[in-house]
């Protein structure tokens, strides 16, 4: 297992750089930051094997950890595959996220509507709300678009796929035509993120002008 994990350290640091290439917000990230960790959880199972089947690694600036959209594959004897975007985000990115697709969703449309994205990512992670989420008309204009708990899209690898030789390429490539939805929902964030600054400034100029 530990001759396998090394493997997989490795790989994930090719991908690292490979990514870096295209997606300059990702930096030199250690790839033990990205790797997911294959010890199972075994407290509460009637498993007790030691060691996950898989393994996976998320690829973002920040890590594994990150809340930042980013790249994830899974390798599995029962089915690998590779994606990524934005899965589960609390609250407050998720605002974030649906508030920059109410001003931008046409943009968003037209990276995802690509016949080459769609070739790859033929549709996103299909987790809903069934109402407008609060805070958005039901009749908004992209009111589908924000009913999404999860930015997520992924496409499978066979296992033939992920023992050729050209596995890395191929990876390289499908994480590529993700990029561009990657950079807008970092868009989103990177934009809730200097309001709040720019909040935060603007009252430390109040208490320095009238208080101190």
């Amino acid at each position: 297992m530990k001759k396998v994990a090394k493997k997989v350290l490795f790989l994930t640091e090719v991908l690292i750089n490979e990514i870096r290439k295209f997606d300059h917000e990702i930096p030199a990230l250690s790839p033990k930051d990205c790797v997911f960790r294959i010890f199972r959880d075994v407290r509460f199972s009637n498993d007790k094997r030691p060691y996950k089947t898989n393994f996976g690694a998320f690829i973002a600036k920040g890590g594994r950890k990150s809340m930042n959209a980013g790249y994830y594959f899974h390798i599995d004897p029962a089915g690998s595959f590779a994606g990524g975007g934005v899965y589960m985000p609390p609250a407050e990115p998720l605002k974030a996220i649906r508030e920059y697709l109410a001003e931008n969703g046409e943009e968003y449309l037209d990276i995802v509507e690509n016949k080459n994205f769609k070739k790859i990512y033929p549709e996103m992670m299909d987790d809903k709300l069934k109402t407008a989420p609060k805070g958005f008309p039901k009749d908004h204009e992209f009111i589908e678009l924000l009913k999404y708990k999860s930015f997520v899209y992924s496409t499978q690898f066979s296992r033939d796929q992920v023992s050729a030789d050209n596995y890395i390429e191929h990876l390289v490539q499908s994480f590529k035509i993700l990029h561009p939805v990657n950079k807008f929902l970092n868009d989103a964030l990177d934009k809730k993120s200097l309001k709040k600054n720019e909040i935060k400034g603007n009252l430390s100029a109040f208490l320095r002008i009238y208080i101190i």
